[in-house]
Parts: structure tokens; sequence; C-alpha cells
């Protein structure tokens, strides 16, 4: 699954077939529903098609089958190629919102997972940070500043509040 992603070419046109996104969303719902995560069509059409495209079909699919794709690739919530699967679809799709998640749940728990919100903080500062701290503020009803100031501290806290914005 990895391996094509990586290799493979990823077109980035705006450009989008509503004919091929639907003939792809009946081809992924019919290897869903047969449990047959690993065929080639369903990898290539994941990891090989433009972000327009893939938004495009895993919107129809949503549509026609009346459940997104996401939760249908939840039956086994311990297969881990399905939780690869389920991560490309978000990190490509909507890529916001698997940040906000991946924040929640570094900050979720006794201990602070620092490389992650770290890692998301410091390369998504200059990119998309405010949308990801909408969306956090949306999910959880709490800004994403105030949850760094309240679980962290010293020169780290420091710094996360500065790329963050002063404005807290």
């Amino acid at each position: 699954l990895l391996v094509p992603l990586v290799t493979s070419y990823r077109y980035e046109g705006i450009e989008v077939n509503r004919n091929l996104a639907k003939s792809e969303a009946k081809m992924l719902h019919e290897k869903i529903t047969d449990k047959a995560y690993s065929h080639e069509e369903l990898i290539w059409i994941i990891t090989a098609r433009s972000k327009a495209q893939l938004i495009a079909t895993i919107s129809h699919y949503k549509n026609e089958y009346g459940k997104s794709i996401i939760k249908d690739l939840k039956s086994d919530r311990k297969n881990e190629f399905l939780v690869a699967l389920r991560a490309i679809i978000r990190c490509t799709c909507y890529p916001e919102k698997y940040l906000e998640k991946v924040i929640r749940l570094a900050i979720k728990g006794l201990r602070i997972d620092v490389n992650s919100l770290t890692r998301i903080v410091t390369t998504r500062a200059e990119v998309d940070l405010k949308t990801i701290e909408a969306v956090y503020y949306k999910r959880n009803s709490m800004s994403l500043k105030q949850v760094v100031k309240d679980h962290t501290s010293g020169d780290y806290k420091t710094m996360l509040i500065a790329l963050l914005g002063n404005n807290a």
C-alpha cells in the first residue's frame, strides 16, 4: 500500500471526471463489500488519483451508498491495512481534519505526545495552521492555543504559542 503511494505520480490538477468518479465509487464499494481491501484497483484509485478526483469519488460513494467510505473501512478496527487506507484517504481528502485528530490524540491522556504536536505545529505554521486551529475549535469547543497553554510549559510552551500566534 505504501509503495504505490510514495512511488506513483499524483496529478495535482483540479479537473474532475464525474463519470469516472461514479464508476470508481461503485468499484470501491464492491471491493469493500467483498472485503477485497488489497485489490490492485482499489489501491491504485486511492494512491494515484488526483486529490480533486479522489474527493469526487469519495463524495459520490457517500451519496450513492449512504455511508462514508471511512465508516465502511472501519469494519475491522484492528486491521492495520485498513487503518492505513483510512489515514491515506483522510490525509489526501481532509488534511485539516486528519491533523486535528493527530493533535487531539497527542494531547489526550496523561502524557502529551510532544513529537506529534511539535511536528504538526512547526510544519504547518506557514501553510494551514489557522485552518487546523479552526477545525480543532469546532471539534473540541476549545482553542488550540488554550489547550497548548494548559498542557505545556517553559520554552516549549513559548515556542508553540509563538508559532500559533500571540493573539491567544
